[in-house]
């Protein structure tokens, strides 16, 4: 059924022609396929964060130094694979939060919501905030099997999970249900943010870059080279809330479920800032950016052209 509105606003008239439930397929293949690419870097991501949990800098051992000595690390301690711990709780977190995310953006986009002043913004932020609630179990299982390694490499708490399903059972066992969403008060506005950053820029960055016309108009590059810039805007905004994504999803819990370390989002920042100072909420700064920036460069890339496809397919077969 097309749709049709009076002053598109720039790089939003290839949303128009795509409904929803497509976008909802082709922004989870998308980032799933990202996904295969950069998850190495985010068990680096992942290590470096923990390392010297609310200790003060130049106390305590560091096994990861660095990007490239942390991967080398990794590899030595876990093997060539290690640097895939985590794939199927990743692929399930991207499927799930960006199936949602794209979903609710494009639905938002067809009903004129993105054409209000601001409306790129608010509409990112909401659809993020409920991908991260729908995805929040399988990170939280990401994150703790990332962490795993040989005692001598680790860092942060140890959860010793052998698969998905075996991790997502025995949380609901040993927690309840609401175990499952365990830190999702800080994943939400971590992706929030990255959200709204990223959906927002993206299509203007985009729309600036057709504008100069420095590549052919079609050309995968123009998307290449708006989710270049979209990836710094995400980075610059989403660096401290994923060091406090990481920490509330990997702490211990007591009997009754709770944190041993953090209360919660607020908590956790002023403890990191407290004992291991502001620098800390940008621990992993290059991973964090080595993976954030080519999963969101990837991410809108594979997105924008599986949409040109569908919108072929769709003049096709009208």
């Amino acid at each position: 059924m097309p749709l049709t509105r009076a002053q598109p606003a720039p790089g939003s008239e290839d949303v128009e022609m795509v409904p929803p439930a497509v976008d909802l397929v082709l922004g989870a293949s998308a980032c799933c396929l990202a996904c295969v690419f950069t998850n190495p870097l985010e068990v680096v991501k992942t290590r470096l964060q923990l390392q010297g949990e609310l200790q003060a800098r130049g106390t305590y051992p560091r096994p990861y130094r660095g990007f490239v000595a942390s991967v080398a690390a990794v590899a030595r301690a876990d093997g060539l694979w290690g640097l895939q711990k985590g794939l199927a709780a990743g692929l399930l977190y991207q499927g799930l939060m960006n199936g949602v995310r794209f979903y609710c953006y494009s639905l938002a986009c067809h009903t004129g919501l993105t054409q209000q002043p601001g409306g790129t913004v608010i509409a990112g932020a909401v659809a993020g905030a409920l991908g991260a609630f729908v995805g929040s179990p399988a990170y939280l299982v990401k994150t703790q099997q990332q962490a795993q390694t040989v005692a001598a490499m680790a860092v942060g708490h140890q959860h010793h999970h052998r698969s998905v399903l075996g991790a997502l059972e025995t949380i609901w066992r040993q927690q309840g249900l609401m175990g499952l969403w365990r830190g999702v008060g800080g994943a939400v506005p971590r992706v929030m943010v990255g959200s709204a950053a990223q959906l927002a820029t993206f299509a203007s960055a985009k729309a600036w870059v057709q504008e100069r016309q420095w590549l052919p108009e079609d050309s995968w590059l123009v998307a290449l080279a708006g989710g270049m810039i979209s990836s710094i805007a995400v980075v610059a905004v989403m660096a401290p809330f994923d060091v406090v994504s990481t920490r509330l999803y990997n702490q211990p819990v007591d009997g009754a479920g709770r944190g041993r370390l953090y209360r919660g989002l607020a908590d956790c920042l002023v403890k990191i800032w407290r004992q291991e100072g502001p620098l800390a909420l940008y621990k992993g700064l290059g991973p964090v950016y080595l993976r954030l920036g080519p999963h969101t460069i990837l991410s809108m890339l594979f997105w924008d052209e599986l949409r040109k496809l569908a919108r072929r397919a769709q003049h096709q077969g009208t």
